[in-house]
């Protein structure tokens, strides 16, 4: 399914919107621009916000949906016009190969950092697009479905967004795919990084305080990332054909190696406050 981006007459605009599986990236030029404090937001979300951009899933990390830009309104709305289309590479693979199975839906929504969009697909790639032209620049397919194990569990194959991290120069795209695998790319190359992990990889599946089936464990939406922590969690199929289910647990990684930080127990373990419960 396409990204779209719209343009209202006189220049670029904002914001970014679902419509039955179609992404509308509506970019926004910064001379329209009316800066606001966005309750919960951290100052270097809201500075690059009032810029156009739209840096995580939710706008920000405070997850308030929200752009402060305004230059499309409910007056000039009705001139807006597509101006390029992106098609996903998702389209290629499933043509080559049936037994990938149905996509039913496009849920992802495209980040927007220094004029690149940002956004995974239904099948967990991974790929950059030149805001102004809608050309890719590159794309990452961590072939996921050649592993053998069918239709992730849940939904199936849909994927809802990547996040974004930057330590100076360094700057990350981090996917948790639909089989359990936390991966982190270049975001200038789309390349993993060497040193992230296990070759850019970390098996979210190992290190829990049970074997977990990736049947019925998976991700589908993107991690949260603060002060250098990926904040991992999970999408558990829980139902009773599959005893014990997957924990849900909570995880903290390091954003530089991937190392594991800490775990919270969803459900309290041992001696843990909540456990006597």
């Amino acid at each position: 399914m396409p990204i779209i981006r719209l343009l209202e007459r006189g220049g670029a605009s904002r914001a970014l919107a679902k419509m039955i599986g179609v992404v509308l990236a509506l970019l926004g030029a910064a001379s329209a621009l009316h800066a606001q404090t966005i309750p919960g937001a951290l100052p270097e979300s809201t500075s690059a916000l009032a810029k156009g951009e739209w840096p995580a899933y939710a706008g920000s990390y405070a997850s308030a949906r929200y752009s402060p830009l305004s230059q499309i309104d409910r007056d000039n709305a009705k001139n807006l016009h597509v101006a390029w289309r992106w098609k996903s590479p998702d389209q290629a693979i499933k043509d080559a190969d049936p037994r990938v199975g149905p996509t039913y839906a496009n849920e992802s929504t495209p980040l927007m950092v220094g004029g690149t969009l940002y956004t995974s697909t239904s099948l967990s790639e991974v790929a950059a697009i030149d805001a102004v032209s809608g050309e890719t620049k590159w794309v990452f397919d961590p072939k996921i479905y050649q592993n053998g194990l069918g239709l992730p569990a849940n939904n199936g194959w849909l994927h809802r967004g990547v996040a974004y991290w930057r330590s100076g120069d360094d700057e990350r795209i981090v996917i948790l795919t639909a089989f359990a695998q936390m991966i982190a790319l270049d975001a200038k190359t789309g390349k993993p990084v060497p040193s992230f992990g296990t070759d850019g990889r970390v098996d979210l599946a190992l290190g829990l305080r049970r074997p977990v089936d990736r049947d019925y464990y998976t991700m589908t939406s993107p991690p949260v990332i603060l002060r250098g922590v990926i904040v991992v969690g999970s999408s558990v199929m829980d139902w009773w054909r599959h005893r014990p289910s997957p924990p849900g647990d909570v995880r903290g990684f390091d954003a530089t190696s991937g190392k594991l930080l800490w775990t919270f127990h969803t459900v309290a373990q041992g001696e843990e406050p909540g456990a006597e419960t």
